[in-house]
């Protein structure tokens, strides 16, 4: 209960506070990648209930490659400050595992599928953690086959922890973190 609470009065708070920002960083992705700024694409949700993530656009229309103002939106985290109407609907919260696209949280079996239990959130220590993920997988020889047996493995058993030891403390713990990051 405080934690939605805690949600939502934060997010309205932001969303007034960062909203001309986000206005601003939405007309200069729109003009940087030739396209309307606002991404969105399915999720996996609360009990593997799918809903539309909303990001800012980082990548150009015509090239399909990260755009230059993309790359600093992406190192910034500000793609992600859109998310803060998926908090205030509820589909998301400030912290909880970050939601994945369809074939990995939603294909968890057993004791892991306790995530699905988790609202997604916008940030975790599994993101803090990875926060250069991109970066990592470029490095690989076989990025998906990297990401899919060791950077998911690692995620889940970090957000299953988070699951059973979650708290507001640690919640805001985790906040402070990624802030200071």
């Amino acid at each position: 209960m405080i934690k939605t609470l805690f949600d939502t009065l934060f997010s309205i708070l932001l969303l007034l506070t960062l909203g001309i920002l986000i206005i601003i960083i939405l007309l200069l992705a729109s003009i940087d990648t030739g396209s309307f700024g606002f991404f969105f694409q399915d999720r996996v949700g609360q009990y593997g209930k799918i809903f539309k993530i909303i990001k800012i656009k980082t990548l150009h229309l015509k090239t399909g490659e990260i755009s230059t103002f993309g790359k600093f939106l992406r190192k910034s985290k500000f793609d992600e400050l859109p998310q803060l109407i998926n908090i205030l609907f509820g589909q998301m919260s400030f912290v909880g595992p970050r939601p994945d696209i369809k074939g990995y949280y939603d294909k968890l079996e057993g004791d892991e599928q306790k995530i699905l239990l988790l609202k997604p959130g916008l940030t975790s220590l599994a993101s803090i953690k990875y926060s250069n993920e991109d970066e990592i997988l470029k490095k690989q020889f076989n990025p998906l086959k990297y990401n899919d047996e060791v950077i998911f493995p690692d995620k889940v058993k970090m957000n299953l922890d988070y699951y059973y030891n979650h708290s507001f403390f640690i919640d805001l713990k985790i906040i402070l973190k990624t802030i200071f990051r």
